[in-house]
């Protein structure tokens, strides 16, 4: 007998076994999707990971109830980075199938049942079948739960398995299928006409002129062109539809939906692309050179060397060995400057992927790399690795030390670079880390002749990297000189830049009006009722909002504690500026770009392509302005609050601060003269201000390598966070404690905690923290068996039935 192992889009370990039926064997086949039973009721899409044949199993197993394809949707290659993904980052291979394919390739469960009105009976009905049969109907779909109530039958599967195999009723593909092609109407003939009948047909339309002039420049553009829209027809004939519509009733011809592609990026244009210097050809050869005996190869080029170019040199030699590129990017924000700077070299080589794009969009980008070898060059955020490419000859990471890679809710909670690394490996193919702030992990892999390195030191044009004046706002409040978070020099600085027609960024990494709302009197601070978290003011919604698990609350007009109207809004978030800007510069045109203003999937297009035009002057943001872009009129940024990004509870905090301050400076002075960073803090002379003030990398990276390897962190130590969370906090707290001494006895003082995390309550589940830090060396497999085991001696407990417990294997 045939059987499937497949996986489903659920959390549970392992595969589940299915029976193939006798009809179904040429069409089931490994990373084809199936409609498979799944519990008393419910039908899911899987994918089959493993067919084989086996002698009957003693346990009852039902069978596949139908396949959606002829072809399978997963390669092997991808099943096999699936299972790696899974293991690895210690999730269940259901996560990482839903997380990989998009969601209009998983069919929506409804489990709705039709009446099949072709259906003949050759052998009798049982009494449940009769009783079934004869309440269904062949138009209107009844869910299984439906029939249930009707009927009067409890654990009707049984039956309505029986009619389904007797084909006296069918599941309405269970069923909706959310994938939809995007079609436009074509013109062809009717039928294959001889030129004697297409002579006497227009011979039979002279009393009809419209429609013989319409169907002779048919024939006419027929002999060129045997594709032919309905609407160029009608455009060039200036003919009603009308017209059109009695030729198909006469049945000369016949319109047709034809399927189309939603992305046109033109055609290819590789003499377009830019000539590379003298310094971005240097490091060109270093790569290529470095790639022969790497894998990997890091490229540490400062902010406006000229990166991309070097990456687009790179992409073309990949095309023109017939290979694949994946191109990928930290942030959304990005894709749109790259992919207009690709397509005009690549044309519709390009695919661009990621979560703006709506489900069709990126299930269509899917089926043409299944299909066809016409996309070369995928441009996409971190969810573009699970793609199903098949000749992938080099990924690019651009931004490679960004945060933004690793994926933190829901599991898999992988990092894209990390897992680039793995799939390319699996393909044969080449890694390029691109730079001007390289991770501590990475840049010590170069230094340790793991990964290739090769420098790009000269920015573009040879402009100078732009001057960082640092403003001590400490001495300025104490002077009573700064009335707000703008500093007298920056404010000055911005009227200046202005006048001159220039443009100004000012970075401040936290979105909203205000970050608090306190009272005067007894220092009441409304939080949300789920997290335990203060509330930010949103002054454009009117609302107070909780960053954590999106709940308002309406902003109240007494203190709560002491009934008071002695309430005030403290701190600045990106709302805040814009409105200070706006009063104290009125003349400004201000655009402003956070969570809450790039909501809408053209919103970071249409923000970035007006300040690239100069329709705005001063762009305010959070960490989305600080990567990868490029404008040419920018000649002040401004660092507003340096001191928010040091004081973090976080081993990364120097490390995020220094290159978060550095990507943003890195912003100013691109073209054609030096631009000026003003980076205003409370501690001028702290040692990482000196070291962003210097641009010195190096001073920076050894002194946190030193601190790395005292305390026990990464590159020297991998790392596991274990969460355990729950709605009563006493039995999160004795879960997560007797979890933490059982995982001591094999880890030792490898075990930290539990600790109660500086947020320990979101979306109303307590939340307690393990840490595992183990040498590199350590056998994953080994780490994961010993967890594995604990948890699941401790989990017998029947009191932690309803703890929730996952992973994030290397935190950021």
């Amino acid at each position: 007998m045939l059987y499937a192992d497949v996986v489903l889009p659920l959390p549970l370990q392992g595969f589940y076994t299915y029976i193939i039926p006798p009809d179904l064997p040429f069409t089931v086949k490994e990373g084809s999707r199936v409609i498979v039973q799944f519990g008393k009721k419910k039908f899911y899409t899987a994918i089959v990971f493993k067919i084989y044949e086996s002698e009957e199993k003693q346990s009852p197993i039902k069978d596949i109830v139908s396949t959606l394809e002829d072809t399978p949707i997963v390669t092997p290659l991808q099943m096999k980075f699936w299972e790696w993904v899974s293991f690895y980052y210690m999730c269940s291979l259901g996560d990482v199938y839903k997380a990989a394919v998009p969601s209009a390739l998983k069919l929506e469960s409804e489990t709705h049942i039709l009446l099949n009105s072709d259906f003949e009976a050759l052998e009798p009905f049982t009494s449940n079948e009769q009783k079934v049969f004869f309440l269904l109907s062949p138009d209107k779909p009844f869910s299984i739960a439906e029939i249930e109530k009707k009927s009067g039958l409890s654990n009707i599967i049984p039956t309505i398995k029986s009619l389904t195999d007797k084909k006296a009723i069918y599941i309405n593909e269970n069923i909706q299928n959310t994938y939809t092609a995007k079609t436009q109407p074509v013109v062809r003939l009717a039928k294959q006409f001889t030129e004697e009948e297409l002579n006497n047909i227009l011979d039979e339309l002279s009393r009809a002129k419209k429609q013989q002039y319409l169907l002779s420049i048919f024939l006419d553009i027929n002999k060129s062109d045997k594709l032919i829209t309905k609407k160029r027809l009608l455009d060039e004939t200036s003919i009603s539809p009308s017209v059109l519509s009695e030729l198909v009733k006469k049945g000369f011809l016949d319109i047709y939906d034809h399927e189309i592609s939603r992305f046109d990026y033109g055609d290819e244009n590789m003499d377009s692309a830019y000539m590379l210097n003298i310094h971005q050809q240097k490091a060109y050869t270093e790569i290529t050179n470095s790639f022969k005996e790497k894998e990997t190869t890091l490229l540490y080029g400062v902010t406006s060397s000229g990166k991309t170019e070097i990456y687009i040199q790179l992409i073309k030699d990949a095309i023109s060995k017939g290979k694949q590129v994946l191109y990928l990017l930290p942030e959304i924000a990005l894709t749109t400057q790259i992919t207009n700077r690709l397509k005009t070299v690549f044309g519709n080589k390009l695919a661009v992927y990621h979560s703006r794009f709506n489900d069709n969009e990126r299930a269509e980008t899917w089926k043409k790399l299944l299909k066809d070898d016409e996309v070369q060059v995928i441009l996409g955020a971190r969810s573009a690795i699970f793609l199903p490419f098949n000749k992938l000859d080099l990924i690019i990471v651009d931004e490679e030390h960004e945060g933004s890679y690793k994926q933190q809710d829901p599991a898999p909670r992988y990092n894209a670079r990390n897992s680039a690394i793995v799939l390319a490996n699996m393909h044969n193919a080449k890694v390029l880390l691109g730079t001007a702030t390289p991770s501590i992990e990475s840049y010590n892999n170069a230094l340790s002749g793991r990964y290739g390195l090769v420098r790009l030191t000269q920015r573009h044009e040879n402009i100078e990297l732009p001057h960082i004046a640092v403003i001590n706002t400490k001495e300025l409040r104490r002077k009573k000189q700064m009335k707000s978070i703008l500093s007298p020099p920056l404010i000055d600085k911005i009227r200046e830049t202005l006048n001159r027609k220039e443009q100004v960024i000012l970075f401040q990494n936290r979105r909203g009006f205000s970050s608090m709302l306190e009272c005067k009197n007894c220092s009441w601070t409304p939080h949300c009722t789920h997290c335990d978290v203060s509330l930010t003011y949103h002054k454009y919604q009117r609302m107070l909002v909780c960053h954590y698990c999106g709940a308002t609350y309406n902003v109240p007009t007494l203190c709560d504690e002491c009934k008071t109207p002695t309430l005030e809004f403290l701190g600045y978030g990106t709302e805040r500026i814009e409105e200070e800007v706006n009063t104290i510069i009125p003349e400004a045109s201000i655009a402003r770009m956070d969570l809450d203003t790039t909501r809408g999937k053209k919103s970071y297009e249409q923000i970035i392509s007006k300040f690239e035009n100069n329709e705005t002057n001063i762009l305010i943001g959070t960490q989305m302005i600080s990567k990868g872009l490029d404008f040419d009129n920018v000649s002040i940024v401004g660092i507003l609050n340096a001191d928010n990004l040091l004081n973090y509870p976080d081993f990364r905090a120097y490390e995020k601060a220094y290159q978060l301050m550095t990507q943003v400076s890195g912003r100013a002075g691109r073209k054609n003269k030096q631009g000026l960073v003003i980076l205003q803090t409370a501690h001028p002379e702290h040692p990482l201000i000196k070291c962003v003030r210097e641009n010195d990398y190096e001073s920076f990276y050894l002194a946190q390598l030193e601190e790395r390897r005292l305390f026990r962190y990464p590159p020297f130590f991998r790392l596991i966070s274990i969460v355990i969370r729950g709605r009563d906090e006493s039995l999160v707290e004795n879960t997560s404690t007797q979890l933490a001494e059982a995982l001591k006895q094999p880890f030792g003082e490898r075990i930290l905690g539990p600790s109660k995390p500086a947020i320990s309550r979101i979306q109303s589940l307590y939340i307690r923290n393990i840490l595992l830090k183990i040498e590199n060396n350590a056998s994953i497999q080994k780490v994961r068996e010993m967890i594995n085991y604990h948890q699941s001696v401790i989990f017998t407990n029947p009191a932690f039935k309803s703890i929730l417990l996952h992973y994030d294997v290397d935190p950021m």
